[in-house]
């Protein structure tokens, strides 16, 4: 059995990466955290399609949960291992610095920045014991240039890019690739508070891009066909920003 875990999966791209790796033949641990009915229409998506799910709640940012949910993952399934992880989960709480309260900052680097370390760090050990294994994780246009009003996440994202460039180099040797995908603006719940009209003409491709688009790229990133490509940034953002 062929496992990919993608954190933050019941909702938006992470949605939409679950049954793209569904498809491609993985069976896939969709985690949550407070979304559970919506992780749940997943898991039943993906089982009604002929494909394998199951769920796993834990806070990213929580490592001790982290610890704990996987550690009873593996005591269940001992036919295979994680070969693929998508380090999906992030939050978005927006201010200007000079308001920003502490809390606001701690709660995005939290969950995208000590997050990815959180997973990451206990499944790489299997990955390289096998020789194989997938780390993909999404960032944002948002860490590269960086935008006003998201200090924090910018800065989230931005850690993240730089670990996951530092990470290929650790593992490249023993086949394992590690890539992160910087989506530009995507219609999800994420953004459905900013201002389309006003956007959209920044936009080179005139739209905001789709989580299936976003998902496609994931999905080949997961695949054989990627083996020679590892620490890269990879952006799906319609031109706006190259």
């Amino acid at each position: 059995m062929k496992y990919a875990l993608v954190t933050g999966g019941g909702k938006g791209i992470g949605r939409a990466v679950c049954l793209k790796l569904a498809e491609l033949g993985y069976s896939i641990v969709i985690n949550y955290n407070s979304s559970e009915q919506a992780a749940q229409e997943v898991l039943e998506t993906i089982v009604a399609g002929g494909g394998s799910a199951s769920l796993l709640r834990f806070d990213v940012s929580d490592n001790m949960q982290v610890s704990e949910a996987l550690k009873k993952w593996r005591e269940e399934n001992n036919d295979g291992y994680i070969e693929v992880l998508v380090n999906n989960a992030g939050v978005r709480d927006d201010n200007l610095m000079l308001w920003m309260e502490p809390e606001s900052w701690h709660k995005v680097i939290g969950v995208s920045l000590d997050g990815m370390f959180h997973v990451t760090r206990l499944l790489i050990k299997d990955m390289l014991v096998k020789r194989y294994g997938r780390v993909i994780n999404i960032v944002s246009l948002s860490g590269i240039k960086g935008l006003p009003g998201q200090t924090n996440y910018s800065a989230a994202k931005g850690g993240v890019i730089a670990a996951t460039k530092a990470l290929a180099q650790e593992v490249a040797k023993k086949g394992v690739t590690v890539n992160a995908v910087a989506p530009g603006f995507i219609n999800t719940d994420m953004t459905k508070d900013l201002d389309q009209v006003t956007l959209k003409q920044q936009i080179p491709a005139g739209r905001f891009g789709t989580p299936e688009e976003v998902a496609s790229l994931v999905g080949f990133l997961a695949s054989g066909d990627s083996s020679y490509i590892t620490g890269e940034v990879i952006s799906i953002n319609g031109g706006l920003y190259t």
